[in-house]
């Protein structure tokens, strides 16, 4: 296990364990954060323990033109029920997510630490968000980093059924147009490969990465 100081570097992301940890330690600073997510790390821990970083084997994401729209979601699209915004609301888009309830999950891992940090990008137009509104009410969306070509998916939330569905469709959509070359997911979910999000290898993802 790698205990990172005040130096700004990561060990190689072969050197990761069975489950992905990389290291420990070190700090969030809009540099360092950077460094990692283009070097296909990411920090998840939660609040009463050290700052972990992440790198697992394989990876989920999704190649934003494999974007999988039910029949029931795709009349959901069509109804009109929902509109959208981009990187109008940041803080509470990270806000919504750290408070909503998730299943099996205690507390939340976007600690005030993390929010601070992921604040600092937004700033430097480095994270950006999502939002989904109904009858100008916030009911859903998500938030990430964006590294031109890629986009690294951090969290996402729902106060309505779809919600959160319609936000990641809109942003597959949006970055299929723009040419990126996908979406990282992070760590498989059931409910991310209902939308189309697949599990490939680490080393194809970093390439991936650094093209």
């Amino acid at each position: 296990m790698f205990l990172l100081s005040h130096r700004l570097l990561f060990p190689d992301v072969e050197n990761a364990d069975d489950d992905g940890l990389l290291a420990v330690g070190g700090d969030l600073s809009p540099a360092r954060l950077l460094l990692a997510y283009k070097n296909g790390i990411f920090p998840w821990f939660n609040e009463d323990s050290m700052i972990l970083w992440w790198s697992p084997d394989p990876r989920m994401v999704l190649f934003p033109n494999n974007v999988k729209i039910s029949k029931s979601m795709a009349q959901v699209i069509k109804s009109n029920k929902f509109s959208i915004t981009w990187n109008t609301q940041f803080e509470d888009v990270v806000n919504a997510c750290s408070s909503i309830e998730r299943k099996g999950q205690e507390g939340t891992w976007i600690t005030p630490e993390m929010k601070s940090a992921y604040s600092k990008l937004h700033q430097m137009g480095i994270a950006k968000s999502v939002e989904v509104w109904e009858n100008e009410q916030l009911v859903g969306g998500l938030y990430g980093i964006d590294l031109g070509h890629v986009f690294c998916g951090e969290s996402m939330f729902s106060k309505r059924s779809n919600a959160s569905k319609f936000a990641f469709i809109s942003l597959a959509q949006d970055l299929e147009k723009k040419e990126y070359k996908l979406i990282d997911c992070q760590v498989y979910t059931a409910h991310l490969e209902s939308l189309g999000a697949e599990e490939i290898p680490r080393k194809q993802f970093i390439k991936i990465l650094k093209e």
